[in-house]
């Protein structure tokens, strides 16, 4: 069973980021809305959750059930993510003065904790968001901090939980891959020895098992999805796929999305 860390997107740009870089570092991932969560099996090492465009403050927020995960299984909450692990269990979020986007430095960090592990004291971070942590809950540390935001960083005790407020996944985040490593090897113990081609082998050998002589037929757009699937396929069950390309007028005629 392949090792993996789940990431639970809440709609932000740099979600498939996250994935790359985890990728870039031979630990296999995957990507699911916030409100479908997978089952969550043994594979699982650890839980990210991304940042979003949204608000916690807002009306009908993107609060998803973290009972199963929190305090369960390492997990990092980035930017959003960190502010619904203070807002909702029993923090304070509210509107910064001005919108902060761009690099910022920490002006401090908390240096023994493992998630910042050989993180330098002024590193440079890229931070993008309209609100802003006001307050901590009570079993919270705050771990990281710039000139301008108190709270950059921080873990709540006697749990395997922490949250950022700056966004590791960009080039901008200097050590960002670091702290993103020290996440996922050194808390979650994953062994980083996934590749794209023992992806491709595990792929082919669930799909021989699954369709077995079934034949399937597979609308084809030409784009990287659906080519990807068809290579795939293709690799499993041979001259039992059966292709149909779908051109775009006709996909517009009959109202059929493409992929």
């Amino acid at each position: 069973m392949q090792e993996q860390i789940l990431i639970l997107d809440f709609g932000s740009q740099f979600t498939q980021l996250i994935a790359r870089r985890l990728r870039e570092m031979n630990v296999y991932c995957e990507i699911h809305p916030f409100n479908k969560i997978p089952e969550l099996t043994p594979d699982i090492k650890g839980v990210i959750l991304s940042g979003s465009p949204h608000s916690v403050r807002q009306e009908n927020p993107l609060n998803p059930n973290l009972d199963n995960i929190k305090g369960k299984l390492p997990l990092l909450g980035i930017c959003y993510g960190a502010q619904l692990l203070a807002h909702f269990y029993g923090g304070e979020v509210g509107k910064s003065n001005s919108r902060e986007y761009g690099r910022a430095n920490l002006s401090f960090v908390e240096d023994n904790n493992p998630l910042f592990k050989e993180i330098s004291n002024e590193s440079q971070v890229w931070m993008s968001h309209a609100d802003t942590i006001l307050k901590v809950p009570a079993n919270y540390n705050i771990i990281a901090s710039t000139h301008d935001v108190k709270v950059a960083g921080f873990a709540i005790n006697n749990e395997q939980t922490w949250g950022i407020q700056f966004h590791p996944e960009v080039y901008h985040s200097t050590e960002g891959a670091t702290l993103l490593q020290n996440f996922v090897k050194g808390i979650c113990g994953c062994k980083g020895n996934w590749t794209s081609d023992s992806f491709i082998d595990v792929t082919v050998k669930e799909l021989k098992e699954k369709l077995g002589n079934d034949k399937v037929v597979l609308g084809l757009s030409g784009g990287v999805d659906s080519s990807v699937a068809a290579v795939l396929l293709h690799k499993a069950i041979g001259a039992n796929l059966h292709c149909i390309l779908l051109t775009t007028d006709y996909c517009v005629k009959t109202n059929l999305k493409m992929y």
